[in-house]
């Protein structure tokens, strides 16, 4: 049970389910309204996600409810439910923690990008579509795949990597700085994505520093529960 129950928002108070009907169920995240997935509910899907304040589902694939995260990780808090006017759609407003899309991507419809990010952003994320797809079907010699499954080689390579880039910036050497870079960022991207972590999710993060209210709390949240001082 969550700490508070879901609400229920919308002119009817519970949506319209007869002899297991399916409705359409629009997922949209209630910090920025972006539409995150759309799925479907029934009414045993609808009563589970009332109890338990999770995104509760009904996959017709494989002919059950789910909640999800089940097998990810990735979960989503529900925040509130909207029911429309005919009671035959529904509008439910999460709190995600993770990626929603099961490809790795924040929302299941791509991309929604500021004016000003076009310049850089659609590289980093093609990155990470290659990176998801890399995980999902390569083949037995694919680097990425080597270094989704290894974790020691994952946390080397950031590691080696981070110190090509200081030598490279030290040496005043403009274009190796440019290339140890992109490396950088590419293992970074893998091992953010071996980590259930999203550069969608890093942009959140910077977006809330940039916050006047937020410049003050820049401590890391391990440091904040009390971790080891420097």
């Amino acid at each position: 049970m969550t700490d508070r129950a879901p609400k229920i928002e919308g002119r009817a108070s519970r949506p319209d389910f007869q002899d297991g009907t399916l409705l359409p169920t629009v997922v949209q995240d209630v910090r920025d309204g972006t539409v995150l997935m759309v799925a479907y509910s029934r009414a045993d899907s609808w009563r589970e996600m009332l109890r338990t304040g999770k995104l509760t589902l009904f996959s017709r694939s494989r002919a059950r409810i789910w909640t999800k995260g089940e097998s990810s990780g990735n979960t989503a808090k529900v925040v509130a439910v909207g029911v429309d006017c005919d009671r035959d759609a529904l509008l439910v407003k999460v709190l995600p923690r993770g990626p929603m899309c099961h490809t790795g991507t924040r929302s299941c419809f791509g991309e929604t990008l500021p004016l000003e990010d076009l310049q850089v952003a659609p590289q980093v994320r093609r990155l990470e579509e290659l990176i998801n797809t890399r995980r999902r079907k390569a083949s037995r010699g694919s680097y990425t795949r080597k270094l989704l499954r290894d974790e020691t080689m994952r946390l080397k390579k950031v590691g080696e990597e981070a110190s090509e880039l200081l030598v490279a910036a030290a040496q005043r050497d403009r274009r190796q700085v440019v290339w140890e870079a992109a490396d950088l960022l590419y293992h970074t991207t893998v091992l953010l994505r071996a980590a259930g972590v999203g550069w969608d999710q890093v942009h959140d993060e910077l977006s809330r520093r940039a916050r006047p209210s937020s410049r003050r709390q820049r401590v890391p949240p391990r440091s904040r529960a009390g971790g080891r001082r420097a």
